[in-house]
């Protein structure tokens, strides 16, 4: 919470463009970091590792970014049967 709070900070403070913060394209996936080409104002290794991992800790990576951006993430489309194909007969 506290690195969220220091970008935040950067974009309040003209560092960064909110439209080109690491919040705004968060999370980012292995294959986004890894790709031949970045155009974004921020490093990989930021947007990477945020922060440093202790040590032994293994950092997971999102197998997709946002879907839809905004609107995906706070509407999502559950694909699950029916709850009476739970019930017992």
């Amino acid at each position: 919470m506290i690195q969220i709070r220091s970008e935040i900070q950067d974009v309040m403070d003209g560092k960064i463009s909110a439209d080109d913060s690491p919040l705004r394209h968060a999370p980012h996936t292995c294959a986004s970091v890894m790709a031949d080409d970045w155009d974004r104002q921020y490093s990989r290794k930021q947007a990477a590792y945020a922060i440093p991992l202790p040590k032994g800790m293994v950092k997971y990576w999102p197998s997709v970014g946002r879907i839809d951006d905004v609107y995906g993430d706070r509407n999502l489309v559950c694909e699950c049967p029916p709850m009476e194909m739970y019930e017992d007969n």
